[in-house]
């Protein structure tokens, strides 16, 4: 194993220690820049100074400390919001399917945000029925962020303000997505699943009707020609979520449809980065 760091991190006086010594004693060379940290750091992991893990870490609470809000959001157009008008049994099944915990609550227009809503305030709901609900009284404050933010700083507010969500605002004023604690977590750690994500140790296709399946996007384009008797090409992408998103030619938000072939892919659940969830009705061609 090697104990000198690159040379282009070396001090001017040669020094016989071992470079974390030497760097921790200030007699060693002090990175100058983001470009130089990392490099050191890395040259840890090679030595096993530290896991890749660790690594993997440290680089994405780098990044984040030089990320916008506006590069990880979740933009407007794919919120789940509750209005403020609507009835229990209106927006509940919305709220069930979504498997999220918030949910921004809008008035007359997506720019009129109410408060937030928690998935666990609804309980005395379901436990109740929907009799003398006032959805007002369950709404926490939501707060209010400029999309130019920088994560790390939101991400101490989060944590010293004990809050989860916050609603993103353009220049103009008006709302432009929302954040939470959760996604900034997961550009330092990677993605975090809890128990309502979907197992991928579960089948990725289940038949729910006679001709209508849900269907991970992470389903292998070869199990699906498998399951269905297709021939799709897999030359191109390797799971069904790229070959839909082809089709759609962007990423799209849920209930967004297209057709492909004998198939209709409704998108269930994505985000502002790629498909999770699809729901697919199967009508073959009938042959003379």
């Amino acid at each position: 194993m090697n104990d000198e760091p690159p040379s282009s991190l070396s001090g001017a006086d040669h020094d016989s220690r071992p470079w974390l010594s030497r760097l921790f004693s200030g007699k060693g060379h002090i990175p100058r820049s983001r470009q130089e940290l990392l490099q050191l750091i890395k040259y840890a992991a090679q030595n096993e100074v530290v896991d890749e893990e660790a690594l993997h870490i440290i680089e994405g609470a780098l990044d984040v400390a030089h990320q916008q809000v506006r590069e990880i959001m979740v933009a407007k157009a794919q919120m789940v919001c509750v209005h403020s008008d609507e009835k229990p049994e209106e927006f509940l099944p919305r709220v069930i399917e979504s498997g999220h915990s918030r949910f921004p609550v809008i008035g007359d227009t997506g720019d009129d945000v109410k408060g937030i809503l928690l998935a666990k305030d609804l309980l005395p709901l379901i436990l109740k029925g929907t009799t003398d609900f006032d959805l007002e009284k369950v709404l926490r404050p939501a707060n209010i962020i400029p999309e130019s933010k920088r994560l790390n700083i939101l991400l101490k507010e989060f944590r010293e303000n004990r809050y989860h969500m916050a609603m993103v605002i353009d220049e103009y004023g008006g709302i432009s997505g929302l954040i939470t604690i959760e996604d900034i977590l997961e550009e330092i750690v990677g993605d975090i699943e809890d128990e309502t994500d979907e197992d991928d140790d579960e089948d990725f296709i289940r038949q729910v009707a006679e001709n209508d399946y849900i269907l991970k996007a992470l389903t292998p384009i070869e199990d699906f020609n498998a399951h269905f008797k297709q021939s799709f090409s897999d030359e191109a992408f390797d799971t069904i979520g790229g070959l839909v998103m082809q089709a759609f030619g962007h990423v799209p938000k849920r209930n967004e449809k297209v057709n492909i072939g004998d198939f209709s892919f409704r998108v269930l659940y994505s985000d502002n980065r790629k498909i999770h969830l699809l729901r697919v009705s199967y009508h073959p061609t009938q042959e003379s």
